[in-house]
């Protein structure tokens, strides 16, 4: 392949993609492909999400952008949204290339090909039981490094159409996540992020579960280990202890609600009630005293009174999230609750603009409680030339006033005030 083809990746979705996104770039650079400096490659290539409408409606707006804009340029559509509906993605996109989620790593091939015969190719095959290595490699492009651990859900929300799009669940190695830990630490990361589809299921094809993942990433060295969102029916008393005896992990756990109404948490068939995620709540929090929970919450599912509503309302004032993700529930064709009885979407829009000034209250709160405190902050790459930037440990949003501090600094800080999504933070100490 001539060294000038270009190409751009588009991730769209979750960090799993990003580490994905991750291997095929690389991948494309060991064959002889460049990395686009512009906006006009040669080759456009869409890595998708099918969680919701607007992730599927931001492809096919890519996708047309990039058609307009360089006629003869290839495009290849791959991922979750054409895993999950392979008809609407091979027989109404505009791609040349469509690939699932079993095949990201053959898209250099199916790439060559379709250079050599200009023919559209449509790879869309069943996914197997195997976590699959060649897949997914470490995010390094942040100053964080984010590792796939974990792919694949068992647990079927009646709205979800992630075990479509990803399969059963299936996990990496202990020995493999020891060995990218370590040549993400050697690269100069503080912090490793363990990400997954349904992380807390991590090694139940093992034999293992996530403190054993964990455990392998402490073995590397790496100062800060964080993990990724959490499914609360996972998250036993006895793994909360394990992963307390971990130093280098952050007490920030995303731990997703969806409701906070158990009528709508059993049509949504979540497998907790509101009781259990509180115990889960209170364990962690009596485990690791100062660590910040945050959430997902969807509004406007199907059967979602104005009461479930108040209680989702309730119950998250209830916690005390540091974060609150609002999700509007969105139809996805294929799933049980697509077949329920819908909100109207003037209905669910309001809902979802109350609880997103719901939650912007609790961070304003959250950030409050943090004044006066001390933390570690990772600096993150400069955002301006008036201050230096980083999270702590639980992750609160520190800004350091009039310091340039070089990025993957650890830096020990005194919180001295809150303003509108951050703190104020002092230095005390480099570390």
């Amino acid at each position: 392949m001539n060294e000038k083809t270009t190409f751009k990746i588009l991730t769209l979705g979750c960090k799993v993609n990003s580490c994905e996104s991750a291997a095929i770039e690389k991948r494309f650079l060991e064959n002889g492909f460049t990395k686009a400096e512009n906006e006009n490659p040669d080759l456009y290539i869409i890595n998708s999400c099918s969680v919701t409408g607007t992730a599927v409606a931001k492809a096919r707006h890519a996708a047309s952008r990039y058609r307009r804009e360089n006629p003869s340029g290839i495009i290849v559509l791959c991922g979750c949204f054409p895993q999950s509906y392979p008809e609407e993605a091979g027989l109404k996109f505009d791609a040349d290339i469509v690939v699932g989620n079993s095949d990201k790593d053959k898209i250099v091939d199916y790439v060559n090909g379709f250079i050599e015969s200009r023919l559209k190719t449509v790879k869309i095959n069943p996914l197997t039981r195997e976590f699959c290595k060649g897949c997914s490699v470490p995010d390094e492009d942040r100053t964080r490094a984010f590792i796939k651990i974990e792919d694949g859900c068992d647990r079927f929300c009646s709205y979800c159409i992630i075990p479509t799009a990803r399969g059963r669940v299936r996990s990496l190695s202990c020995e493999d996540i020891r060995e990218q830990s370590a040549a993400c630490f050697a690269d100069g990361h503080r912090e490793i992020v363990l990400t997954g589809i349904n992380l807390g299921c991590y090694g139940q094809d093992l034999g293992l579960s996530l403190y054993d993942a964990v455990k392998a990433v402490s073995e590397s060295g790496v100062p800060r280990i964080r993990l990724s969102s959490l499914e609360p029916e996972m998250i036993t008393d006895e793994l909360i202890e394990r992963l307390g005896e971990i130093p280098a992990l952050c007490p920030h756990f995303h731990l997703s609600l969806q409701s906070g109404s158990d009528e709508i948490l059993r049509k949504m068939n979540r497998k907790y009630t509101t009781e259990q995620y509180l115990h889960v709540v209170e364990k962690l929090r009596e485990v690791f005293p100062e660590c910040a929970i945050t959430t997902d919450i969807i509004v406007g599912f199907p059967f979602e009174s104005d009461e479930d509503f108040e209680q989702s309302v309730e119950f998250a004032e209830k916690i005390g999230f540091a974060k609150v993700h609002v999700f509007p529930y969105s139809l996805r064709k294929g799933t049980i609750a697509a077949e329920m009885p819908q909100i109207q979407p003037s209905v669910r829009t309001e809902r979802t603009r109350f609880l997103m000034n719901v939650a912007e209250t609790l961070e304003d709160k959250f950030l409050r409680s943090q004044r006066g405190k001390e933390g570690v902050v990772l600096i993150e790459k400069p955002q301006s030339e008036l201050y230096s930037q980083g999270f702590t440990e639980n992750y609160t949003p520190v800004r350091i006033m009039g310091k340039q501090i070089p990025r993957h600094s650890l830096v020990r800080v005194k919180i001295t005030g809150a303003k509108k999504g951050y703190c104020l933070g002092t230095v005390i100490e480099e570390l």
